[in-house]
């Protein structure tokens, strides 16, 4: 997949939970590629270090309009590829 350069378009996430989720997703993105299997396993990462319930969509071309917990929200390109994770419930 070669290297991405990560665009944050919006967040209101501590700068470290910013590094963690751009490294998460980047990592996901060599070792599986496939956008279903990305988001699993950012949210599932997400779920194990920062408690539940986190929720993650991955692809190319979607809309949200989304509730999540303050300071817990991330919308980020990753090449051609958007990354919305959030916290919620």
């Amino acid at each position: 997949m070669g290297e991405q350069k990560a665009v944050i378009k919006d967040t209101d996430m501590a700068e470290e939970m910013q590094q963690q989720a751009v490294q998460c997703a980047l990592r996901s993105l060599e070792e599986r590629g496939v956008e279903f299997d990305v988001a699993a396993r950012i949210k599932r990462e997400f779920d194990r270090k920062y408690n539940p319930t986190w929720h993650c969509v991955v692809g190319r071309d979607f809309s949200s309009c989304v509730t999540h917990e303050t300071n817990h929200f991330i919308f980020v390109y990753l090449g051609h590829l958007a990354v919305l994770l959030f916290k919620c419930g």
